[in-house]
């Protein structure tokens, strides 16, 4: 097990006194002999104290001790597997089986947790190597623990036993029961565990428990090492998925909008193209209006179709184009004024 600490034991007074007189006094035999003694001292101090790692101040670090699992009073047994020892005891009970999808139309495996039973009693880490200090550690909470490494001591499937009218049943109801799946997990006694949590101070306890800042807690089987390459990368793969994904937004995007810009500009140029008709066809009714005006101004009053194109004498009118002027009953008159017609003059416009 490693165990980190920013304390220091601290000398002794005396020997600090005394290196100090020996640095601030002007004879060079009695500072010497008083620095041999406070070194001396010093040697005995550390030589029956525990010796513990010290890690240069490099900002805040997170403890992780490693160690083996070691119960603090009874532990628990398995209740499949005989001299089966452990401190975290985890009992399952799972449903299988199949369901109908009535959208894709086939059977799907279904699996459902209908009881679950976890059991725990106080444990330590304490150094694995024979000859290292005996400093142990508490593990507080591991339930609590993000990744808590069980292993799986028993696993039993017992399946359904139908009849013929059960599976009938089942067919119509859409679900199949294939069994219970039991399982019995523990933390035994001896395996090697990395804590990585908050380490606190109680009394003369050293306890790992969760962190207060909100951070996950480990106690895996892994090492360190392993378990830190394996969050890293992780932590690499989830970056790249969100700069893929970032990427692909961004593309999406790009589309979306350059297909909104050109729906714009293409209803833009229906507009100018609309608007460019109704100027158009409002110039040609005006054009038509005019024409039209003028027309009916020089129509023969009495087909209203053709140009007036003959004047008549004596009276002087023009009024009637020629046809309708042969068509005029004998003898012919003046469709305006009645006045009888001596002779035609034809019309000419130029």
């Amino acid at each position: 097990m490693v165990a980190e600490s920013g304390a220091r034991a601290p000398l002794s007074a005396s020997s600090l006194a005394a290196g100090c007189r020996g640095n601030s006094s002007g004879h060079g035999g009695r500072r010497a002999a008083l620095a041999g003694a406070g070194r001396a001292a010093g040697c005995q101090h550390r030589a029956h104290r525990p010796r513990l790692l010290r890690v240069p101040a490099q900002g805040p670090r997170r403890p992780r001790p490693r160690g083996v699992v070691q119960s603090v009073k009874e532990t628990l047994s398995s209740q499949f597997v005989e001299n089966c020892k452990g401190v975290v005891q985890r009992l399952t009970l799972q449903e299988h089986k199949m369901v109908w999808n009535r959208t894709t139309h086939l059977w799907n495996d279904y699996e459902k947790i209908i009881h679950q039973r976890t059991n725990t009693t106080p444990f330590d880490l304490v150094p694995a190597e024979e000859g290292a200090a005996s400093i142990t550690v508490r593990v507080m909470k591991p339930l609590d623990a993000a990744e808590l490494s069980l292993e799986t001591v028993y696993e039993k499937f017992h399946p359904s036993v139908q009849s013929f009218t059960d599976v009938i049943g089942h067919y119509i109801s859409g679900e199949r029961p294939k069994g219970i799946q039991e399982t019995e997990q523990m933390l035994k006694v001896g395996t090697a565990l990395t804590g990585v949590g908050e380490l606190v101070l109680d009394n003369a306890t050293i306890k790992l428990q969760p962190p207060k800042q909100g951070m996950p807690y480990y106690l895996s089987a892994m090492d360190f090492d392993s378990l830190l390459h394996r969050h890293e990368s992780s932590v690499r793969f989830w970056k790249i998925l969100t700069v893929v994904f970032g990427f692909a937004t961004c593309a999406i995007l790009f589309v979306i909008l350059r297909k909104q810009y050109q729906h714009h500009r293409e209803r833009q140029h229906l507009r100018q193209m609309q608007d460019e008709f109704r100027q158009a066809q409002e110039r040609l009714m005006r054009e038509m209006n005019v024409e039209g005006g003028e027309t009916l101004k020089n129509a023969c009053v009495i087909c209203l179709s053709n140009t007036k194109s003959c004047v008549f004498l004596e009276c002087g009118h023009v009024c009637s184009c020629s046809e309708c002027y042969r068509a005029l009953p004998e003898p012919r008159r003046c469709p305006i004024c009645r006045q009888g017609i001596a002779r035609v003059v034809p019309l000419y416009n130029s």
